[in-house]
């Protein structure tokens, strides 16, 4: 037994043998780490903390560590599992090099992301990281961005660059991630295909549209064995499931039978909107979302998706802070990452004629 390890609102101390076999380590291992022992190495120390998380025990006193400092994550929602995501690796980075994260949620008819950093600064955070913020949003003033730089909080964005914004950028290829899905589906024999994203306003939804509209262009211009042209069509709305189902509804009263959405969130909406005219995914209308949250394999069917690399753009971000918080300004400019075509069983050969 392991005197001062025990859970919570128990009074039962934590045994070594569960712990290592958690961690994947020796039980002298552990018991070098519950004692603050030297000679181990940083990445075991933490398989060992995370252990005593997991199994819901609580940490030795003398293993709490002073935080470095607030960082704040200012998202939009969390009813979109994307965003969850973010926020569960941005945090998890943020800790491993000891600084708090403070997430900040945005709700209809609740703080603004004004009114959030707000908070956040008078709190004295040490950054800011941005996801799908204002930033993203063409029609927003860019100078809250700069007033913040000016009272000396570094940050960073991700989702939607702005050259008007002094600070490192984060983002997804979106347009490459339509041509992805543009060229899967035409592959797949589907000439009329549509888009369905969110307000024009935002620059992922604008990249998307361009992309999409590129791809449709080259397909064209490859021309194909039977020479009918592809056909692209667009329709903006609301980033949600309902959303998604209203735009799925328009496109196929225009005869598309391939639907690439701007989101899963979206792409669920659409599968909605087929089954509401006893047509079958991906048997009558073949779906392609964006992002590839957590649990959209699961999804009836498994959604075939474009993968943001979401751990990746995380760390970068974190990266990208941490060196403008130690005072070593990182290139202010965007960092662009490659998104991914995952194949599942939402989309298929088109149905003939």
């Amino acid at each position: 037994m392991v005197a001062g390890v025990s859970q919570p609102g128990s009074p039962v101390p934590a045994r070594l043998a569960d712990i290592a076999q958690q961690a994947r380590v020796s039980e002298a291992t552990v018991s070098r780490v519950l004692n603050g022992r030297s000679g181990v190495a940083s990445a075991t120390r933490q398989r060992v903390l995370a252990a005593l998380d997991i199994l819901g025990y609580e940490r030795p006193v003398r293993l709490r560590q002073r935080s470095a400092g607030l960082v704040g994550l200012v998202i939009p929602e969390l009813t979109n599992p994307i965003f969850p995501a973010f926020a569960q690796v941005i945090e998890r980075a943020l800790a491993g090099y000891g600084y708090t994260p403070v997430l900040c949620t945005q709700t209809p008819g609740g703080a603004t992301e004004d009114e959030l950093v707000e908070q956040l600064v008078e709190r004295g955070v040490t950054g800011v990281v941005f996801l799908s913020g204002l930033h993203a949003d063409t029609s927003a003033d860019p100078a809250r961005y700069t007033r913040l730089a000016g009272r000396g909080v570094p940050f960073v964005l991700i989702n939607g660059f702005n050259e008007r914004i002094g600070a490192p950028f984060v983002s997804p290829d979106d347009a490459a991630a339509s041509r992805m899905a543009v060229r899967h589906l035409r592959e797949l024999g589907h000439r009329r295909i549509g888009l369905a994203v969110g307000p024009h306003r935002f620059v992922p939804v604008r990249r998307k549209v361009a992309g999409f509209e590129a791809a449709v262009a080259e397909e064209n211009a490859r021309g194909s064995a039977d020479g009918r042209p592809v056909t692209g069509v667009v329709r903006h709305t609301l980033f949600s499931l309902e959303g998604g189902q209203a735009a799925t509804a328009a496109l196929l009263d225009d005869g598309c039978t391939g639907v690439v959405c701007g989101s899963d969130m979206m792409a669920l909406g659409a599968i909605r909107a087929v089954r509401q005219r006893g047509l079958a995914v991906p048997g009558d209308v073949s779906v392609i979302g964006f992002d590839d949250s957590q649990l959209i394999a699961f999804t009836d069917p498994p959604l075939t998706t474009v993968r943001q690399p979401v751990a990746a753009m995380a760390s970068a971000a974190v990266h990208a802070l941490l060196e403008e918080i130690n005072g070593n300004p990182v290139q202010h400019t965007e960092f662009v990452f490659q998104p991914e075509l995952v194949v599942r069983g939402s989309t298929a050969a088109a149905p003939a004629g």
